[in-house]
């Protein structure tokens, strides 16, 4: 349809595409940041509200697991991985990829597209996973929540590929404010983990959809903070070397737990129902002796901040974590790590509390000050996101006194665990760990940025393959820069360069000035490509790698708008105008 025939709204909403195509766009991009951070938040208040309804069902308060019977102790995550094996036996493979992994997969290797099905198994799997108690986490899922509205959000008012990229980082950023009550923390998280890059034109938006996830949240849930504690303060400057020590102890610590979740499945061949039966049973039998490892185990942390869990408990309950998430996550289930490797730090923290009370003869920080230590720490070394760790833990607390030590600790985990692993973080070498990558560099982070609407050339003319001398004259009277050459046999593009043409034109066989023989276009001397399409909403990097895939240098951007008695070429790029591009 051409686009004068459209509808004010249609009109519109191509406009806005094209302005969204631009690497300038911030305005534009922050509304709908906004609007794409309330979306993250109704979903995320929609999948709390369902778990936190259901589990009120048989818990007497919130992750209380531990005061189920002893056999529902076993048959609660059983249940549970029963009904999550029921659904996904019956999906199809493509739709059981979920998670931050697979979030991360689709935002660098397909522009951001991710199925909506896949993010309806994600809310309903994972919901199951916590509801029934297994050792999984809640903001995982919510990564994949917070993008999916995002991506299904940009793909139906069809926006470039370019912007689709921030905004589902702006969907992420949101995820993360609304899980965790944390607006700072979802913004940085969504910069140093997601995009893996700090620019205005990101921050901008995605802070907008943070502060909306989290005023939504707020505004359902309250205001708390997650973790209300007293006496977090440095007891003295003299434990430093003692935080050195538990820095380390926490990056060999993340290192293990890492390790434990890149483990192959050694019940890879069986079907997935069995796999995950599996991850429910072997759960549920760690549960028999251990009720702590079921659920997010935030009052076990609680616990250990008070000092109520005795060291030897702690180191118990601290390993049978360990087993059982590994077990959970590598058998398929779709819940979330965050979770339990800030459970693990935390019951860590507290081990190590107890020691500096008895090195430092009693005169030493409190418990909960190593906990949230412990935490901090082993979020950064997991996820390879220190800053991420350090916010996140100032907005759990709302104390900044944390900030000083944590920073220490952080660092000397950080540089531990990527001395023994590398520095790649957990999400990436899980997808390493399926033969996948994650390909960024300056170039290709430059060029997903910008739309190929914003540098594509639309002074040309195109033309039948065949023309004769009076309609080639014609074709040069408001000087294109190129002519695109419909072939009537191929239904193949070719593109000539207009001047190379002018010159044909300048001295023409006799035969041709005097009308006996015709132009074949595609034999004139000349610049020439073949010329393959390209969708409209694609980025520069889809244009410069589409172009090495086809062997030419130069592409043309389709307009999917176009009747079939209109050409649907919409604009050219060619190599040189994306090298001139980037060299600016």
């Amino acid at each position: 349809m051409n686009s004068k025939n459209r509808n004010p709204l249609a009109r519109r909403l191509s406009n806005l595409r094209h302005q969204l195509a631009y690497i300038d766009a911030l305005p534009q991009l922050t509304v709908l940041g906004t609007i794409v951070g309330c979306l993250a938040a109704l979903i995320i208040v929609a999948f709390r509200g369902l778990i936190d309804f259901s589990t009120q069902l048989f818990l007497d308060s919130p992750e209380n697991f531990e005061s189920l019977s002893l056999q529902w102790r076993f048959l609660t995550p059983v249940i549970g991985a029963l009904l999550i094996a029921v659904i996904f036996q019956a999906l199809p493979k493509r739709h059981m990829q979920v998670g931050v992994s697979f979030v991360l997969d689709r935002l660098y290797n397909h522009q951001s597209h991710l199925p909506s099905v896949n993010m309806i198994v994600q809310f309903f799997a994972a919901a199951i996973c916590i509801i029934s108690g297994q050792s999984v986490g809640r903001e995982g899922p919510a990564v994949h929540l917070g993008a999916g509205v995002a991506s299904s959000f940009g793909r139906n008012f069809k926006l470039p590929n370019n912007s689709l990229r921030t905004l589902t980082a702006a969907g992420i950023a949101a995820a993360i404010a609304a899980s965790f009550n944390t607006p700072l923390a979802g913004v940085i998280f969504a910069m140093e983990v997601v995009l893996m890059e700090y620019t205005i034109a990101g921050f901008v938006p995605i802070i907008m959809a943070s502060f909306a996830g989290a005023l939504i949240t707020r505004l359902v849930f309250g205001t708390e903070f997650v973790f209300t504690v007293q006496g977090t303060d440095l007891a003295s400057f003299a434990e430093l070397p003692f935080l050195v020590g538990f820095g380390l102890g926490i990056g060999v610590l993340a290192t293990l737990f890492s390790k434990v979740l890149l483990l192959s499945n050694p019940a890879a061949r069986l079907p997935i129902f069995f796999q995950i039966l599996l991850g429910g049973i072997i759960t549920g039998a760690i549960a028999l002796y251990v009720p702590e490892v079921l659920g997010l185990g935030y009052d076990t942390v609680e616990k250990a901040m008070l000092g109520e869990i005795a060291v030897q408990s702690l180191l118990i309950i601290l390993i049978a974590k360990i087993i059982a998430t590994g077990a959970t996550l590598n058998l398929g289930m779709p819940g979330g790590l965050i979770g339990p490797t800030l459970f693990i730090g935390a019951l860590f923290g507290a081990v190590m509390g107890a020691i500096g009370g008895v090195l430092f003869d009693g005169d030493t920080s409190s418990t909960s000050f190593y906990v949230l230590l412990g935490m901090t720490a082993s979020f950064g070394a997991v996820l390879n996101a220190p800053l991420t760790a350090l916010i996140t833990i100032l907005e759990l607390t709302n104390n900044p006194t944390l900030i000083f030590p944590s920073m220490l600790v952080v660092v000397i985990s950080c540089l531990t665990t990527r001395f023994m692993i590398g520095d790649e973080g957990i999400f990436i070498a899980r997808l390493t760990k399926q033969g996948k990558s994650v390909k960024t560099n300056a170039l290709r982070s430059e060029l997903n940025k910008v739309g190929v609407r914003s540098i594509m050339d639309q002074n040309f003319v195109t033309s039948a393959s065949v023309i004769d001398y009076n309609q080639a004259v014609k074709l040069l009277e408001n000087r294109p820069r190129w002519i695109v050459i419909n072939s009537s046999d191929t239904k193949e593009k070719h593109v000539l360069r207009a001047v190379d043409f002018a010159n044909f034109i300048e001295s023409p066989p006799e035969s041709v000035s005097l009308g006996k023989a015709a132009i074949e276009l595609l034999e004139v001397p000349g610049k020439r490509f073949a010329l393959p399409p390209l969708h409209e909403r694609a980025t520069l990097l889809e244009a410069h790698l589409l172009m090495e895939t086809e062997n030419t240098d130069a592409v043309y951007i389709q307009n999917h708008y176009a009747s079939p008695l209109e050409d649907d070429t919409l604009g050219i790029i060619t190599h040189e105008s994306i090298r001139n591009y980037y060299s600016i």
